[in-house]
């Protein structure tokens, strides 16, 4: 057996060990790599500018807490072959790997109807024929199709690594310090119960604690009022591209933005079509800001007034409520940026957004946390919980946005 190994070093976790071989190979292929030059907050720098990290990084993290993950459940006497522990790794390296610029921005624009997860499973299956089936174990995993149900788990669900990571690694790079969670603790009191992940009952305050971090870092950070501002302006830029496209109007965009700015792909053509994928991975965060800097010029006035709000950080007014948005006064804003650039009223709905958010940090339908005690009872994280009011972080938060144009200076 060899022992070779690349070590890289990451600023959260230290030093992590990268096997020669398929993991490696893995790593060092092109479609990870890709990953370089996604931002993993997407536009979250606009709040905290330290957020500049990538996917992949994120990748690499997510990798190393499996490793750990390994590593102590077969302490505890949980069998685990060689082969499942590589598979279980390869499938955690490759989780995001579908992921195009700004996720979920292009998801609801140039894309339409594929989710990042579909795309994931697209892109494994073409790994997996170029490695001669080597993926094979870590694909059944992914697609929890597998016998070992709990490796699945440790993929996606409620305790995953994937979660354990960006939390850690988000609130790292944001420096928001509420949500660093106790990643190693939470790992070492992972344990398998009837095929099912459990958490031993002294690790309880640690999954409060996880828990209500994932709550704090939502609403603090990925649904920040003003990222969520910036992702409509963006999402306001790309569909005004597309219907400029759409009308024959000629629009500067790498040959792969061009690709999905000039056609209409949806779940259908994606899934159909070879060249979607092979345009899909062509795309990165480069391709989307350099098209929005020449767009600051273009002779379209929604474009140009948008693209240079991007680029130089004019950012939408935002106003969030409980309530839904009054259509008397979507119209009102609509009338007056409509007068404010001289544009017709259909052109000035680019510019009035109102998105709702609607989350909740834990769902036992979903995939329940379990606690096990020393006596060989399992009891729900609801029922477990003596001090966090879980049924609170079970009820669904909906607030309602109302992102428009600065219509002062």
């Amino acid at each position: 057996m060899s022992y070779e190994r690349k070590i890289i070093n990451d600023p959260v976790f230290g030093f992590i060990n990268i096997p020669k071989g398929l993991l490696y190979n893995i790593v060092r292929h092109p479609l990870l790599q890709r990953l370089t030059r996604i931002k993993q907050v997407g536009l979250s720098s606009v709040v905290y500018p330290g957020a500049q990290h990538t996917r992949f990084q994120h990748s690499l993290g997510a990798f190393y807490l499996m490793s750990e993950a390994i590593t102590h459940l077969t302490s505890k006497g949980n069998f685990i072959f060689d082969s499942e522990a590589e598979a279980v790794r390869a499938a955690i390296l490759l989780h995001d790997i579908g992921h195009g610029p700004f996720s979920h921005v292009l998801e609801d624009t140039i894309v339409q109807g594929i989710s990042h997860e579909e795309i994931s499973l697209m892109l494994m299956e073409c790994m997996n024929k170029e490695m001669n089936g080597q993926l094979s174990l870590a694909i059944q995993i992914f697609k929890d199709e597998y016998p070992k149900r709990f490796l699945h788990q440790l993929v996606s669900g409620q305790l995953d690594m994937d979660r354990l990571d960006y939390l850690r690694r988000d609130s790292f790079y944001t420096g928001v310090t509420e949500g660093n969670i106790g990643s190693a603790r939470i790992i070492k009191m992972l344990d398998v119960a009837d095929d099912r992940l459990v958490v031993e009952s002294k690790g309880i305050y640690s999954i409060e604690n996880f828990l209500t971090a994932r709550r704090l870092m939502y609403w603090q950070v990925y649904l920040h009022k003003t990222s969520v501002a910036y992702e409509r302006m963006l999402i306001s830029a790309l569909l005004r591209a597309k219907e400029l496209a759409s009308q024959g109007t000629e629009l500067f965009a790498s040959p792969a933005l061009r690709f999905f700015l000039y056609r209409d792909i949806d779940h259908k053509a994606f899934c159909t079509d070879l060249e979607c994928l092979e345009q899909f991975i062509r795309l990165d965060d480069n391709d989307i800001w350099t098209a929005l800097k020449v767009w600051c010029d273009h002779p379209d006035k929604v474009l140009s007034t948008l693209s240079s709000g991007m680029v130089n950080r004019r950012i939408f007014k935002v106003e969030i409520s409980n309530e839904p948005v009054e259509e008397e006064r979507i119209n009102e804003l609509t009338r007056l940026v409509s007068s404010k650039l001289g544009i017709s009223l259909s052109e000035a709905k680019y510019f009035v957004s109102t998105p709702s958010i609607e989350k909740n940090m834990y769902d036992p339908a979903d995939d329940s946390i379990d606690i096990i005690y020393k006596d060989g009872t399992i009891k729900n994280i609801a029922e477990a919980s003596d001090m966090l009011n879980i049924s609170l972080l079970s009820k669904k938060v909906k607030k309602y946005y109302l992102c428009y144009l600065r219509l002062d200076g």
